[in-house]
């Protein structure tokens, strides 16, 4: 059975007269498409969301309809992403820091209340001093804290909706089921057709193809 991510980090923040701001992102292994992060802060208080876990564990309908009820009860959420070609540009760990400053400073402009309590953010994985924000981070956040799995799955379902509307345009990839993965059937299609724009050249399958103007 999963681990269900606890509500523990957040009532330590209530405590101390703080938000906490969970981060997650989505994508860093594909070899197409960008990397999508989200920011989630619940108001004090707030009671857990059941049924979330980690992203990874859970059925695209599910992580659904868990989107559908985090937007409803969330006190603010943030969506960033890096695009393909700054992935290349900046590397696979710098495009994600950008994609999570990009989703905070989303959900600050979105905005948590004036007057509300300051915020404490919480990242999954390890430290990213690129995010430009001061952060804790911690390891498996998004099975562990309520706001880092929130994040987690906004992130998951906002990138594989980006992918799924991508499809029909390179139907040959199969990216309304792989989501831009390095399946067997998508690396068949890049050595029958090459890649496209939204492929990331610096990763291992394709960096003997030529990046694009």
């Amino acid at each position: 059975m999963p681990a269900r991510p606890s509500l523990q980090r957040e009532r330590a923040a209530w405590a101390g007269e703080q938000l906490l701001v969970g981060v997650d992102e989505a994508g860093r292994g594909p070899l197409a498409g960008p990397v999508v992060a989200a920011a989630v802060v619940f108001p004090p208080g707030a009671c857990a969301v059941r049924g979330l876990r980690d992203s990874k564990t859970l059925p695209a309908t599910i992580r659904g309809r868990l989107a559908e009820r985090i937007r409803s009860r969330a006190l603010a959420f943030g969506i960033g992403a890096a695009s393909s070609r700054e992935i290349d540009r900046l590397n696979i760990r710098v495009a994600t820091a950008l994609a999570m400053r990009r989703a905070i400073d989303h959900l600050f402009r979105r905005g948590v209340p004036a007057g509300s309590r300051p915020c404490c953010i919480l990242i999954d994985g390890r430290p990213l001093p690129e995010i430009g924000y001061a952060h804790e981070a911690l390891v498996d956040g998004d099975a562990l804290c309520q706001s880092v799995s929130a994040a987690a799955i906004l992130a998951k379902t906002v990138r594989d909706l980006l992918m799924h509307r991508l499809a029909p345009r390179y139907p040959v990839y199969g990216w309304q089921t792989n989501v831009g993965y390095g399946t067997a059937e998508h690396q068949a299609s890049l050595r029958l057709h090459g890649p496209t724009r939204h492929h990331r050249y610096t990763f291992a399958p394709l960096a003997q193809h030529e990046l694009p103007l």
